[in-house]
């Protein structure tokens, strides 16, 4: 083979070794670093160098192994109310506020008077935040739906708006709105069963459940 094409493939190999580092998502992480490991064992093999081939076709079976295991666990989603002024709340707000800023601006949360103030659990393990106002009789408004960075895969949506139907629906609420104009977040609530709806003259995703 051409000998500077076999060093592209080195080299392409350890990019996307390097950037599944990058990734906070394990699930991304280890898909990422599968691909990365494949390559760069094709790569080791095609020079002739068996330690590099075999190390990497190593690292394949692990991420191949861990996979299987994420995708086949059964994970414990549950819902947890949220108390007013909670010191725990405080810390949560303040460690991820950077990244909750990139979707909401916590300064315009009213906290204390919301409809609905919720904790999401993953495993029991505090991975997300889901804060709604009324907007009228059967419509809440979603002020802040955030789930950490190693939890960001879409489950937790899926979990709040799918198995919770009944929590929200016994609350007199059969629809949610939410407006954003982060490129992410509307990925996100699009994926979520949301659609596109002008309210007035301001643009919202909505989405009703039954």
């Amino acid at each position: 083979m051409n000998p500077i094409l076999l060093d592209w493939i080195g080299y392409v190999a350890s990019l996307i070794v390097l950037v599944s580092l990058l990734m906070s998502s394990i699930k991304k992480l280890r898909w990422i670093n599968l691909i990365g490991a494949l390559l760069f064992g094709a790569y080791g093999f095609l020079i002739g160098s068996f330690p590099t081939g075999f190390m990497n076709l190593g690292i394949v079976v692990i991420d191949v192994y861990y996979l299987v295991r994420m995708y086949l666990s059964k994970e414990y989603f549950r819902v947890l109310p949220i108390q007013n002024d909670t010191e725990y709340l405080s810390y949560f707000l303040d460690f991820y506020k950077e990244d909750i800023n990139r979707f909401s601006d916590i300064e315009k949360i009213d906290f204390n008077h919301a409809e609905v103030k919720l904790y999401l659990l993953r495993n029991m393990t505090p991975a997300g935040i889901f804060i709604c106002n009324k907007y009228n009789s059967n419509t809440l408004e979603i002020v802040l739906d955030y789930a950490i960075p190693l939890y960001r895969d879409f489950k937790l949506g899926m979990f709040i708006f799918e198995s919770q139907k009944l929590y929200f629906l016994g609350k007199g609420y059969n629809r949610f709105i939410v407006s954003t104009n982060n490129d992410d977040h509307i990925k996100y609530v699009k994926k979520m069963g949301f659609v596109e709806s002008k309210i007035g003259n301001d643009i919202y995703y909505t989405k009703t459940i039954e």
